[in-house]
């Protein structure tokens, strides 16, 4: 599979055989993991702590690559919004719309477009509540599953390769520092209270 490219922005840009909104989308998030190349001075950070803002805005971009490249092995099939939404589903099995809608941080109108996406490519499956027809339900399909399979697959196998780069005694530390910095911040952190793809992004048309 054809890589990536690094454009005159220091972004890498998406393989060339990926759609448009997938590009978009790309270039989006890795603009948000890029942070700055330094942190000022002041602030009441002293030199340990912006070494460490400096390694972890490092690890987040290295972290943001992975999770890019993961979408890479279905070959366009689905967009980055489209994904969020799968992976979301896979998350919470059957849903209403409003529950998905406020997972990923997006309207309930931008959900039901890419809801409806999905649906026509067999990804989704869209339902009722039970004495409640009014209500919409969401849930991944077969072949929704294969896809978030084939990606989380992907990922797991390309940290362990990450991590092996390391030294045993690395390792364990590093997994130290990871369970600390997740402990400290709370699980809760890393769910979206608000979408970080702009709903100009969410709302792309390709499939």
């Amino acid at each position: 599979m054809t890589s990536g490219r690094t454009s005159l922005s220091g972004l890498e840009d998406p393989p060339t055989h990926v759609n448009a909104g997938y590009k978009a989308n790309c270039w989006h998030l890795q603009y948000l993991a890029m942070g700055t190349s330094s942190v000022r001075p002041g602030g009441g950070l002293g030199g340990g702590d912006a070494d460490a803002i400096q390694a972890l805005q490092e690890a987040t971009r290295v972290l943001t690559g992975v999770a890019l490249r993961s979408l890479e092995v279905l070959d366009g099939a689905v967009t980055l919004p489209q994904f969020r939404m799968l992976a979301v589903l896979a998350d919470l099995g059957r849903a209403r719309s409003v529950q998905v809608a406020g997972a990923l941080g997006l309207t309930a109108s931008t959900v039901t477009r890419l809801a409806d996406r999905l649906v026509t490519a067999g990804h989704v499956a869209r339902g009722t509540e039970p004495g409640h027809r009014s209500v919409v339900t969401l849930e991944l399909t077969a072949s929704g599953q294969r896809l978030v399979d084939e990606v989380a697959t992907w990922r797991q196998e390309e940290l362990a390769r990450v991590l092996r780069l390391l030294s045993p005694e690395a390792r364990v530390q590093l997994t130290a520092s990871l369970c600390q910095l997740v402990s400290a911040v709370g699980e809760g952190y890393g769910l979206i209270a608000r979408s970080l793809v702009p709903a100009w992004l969410a709302q792309e048309t390709t499939i």
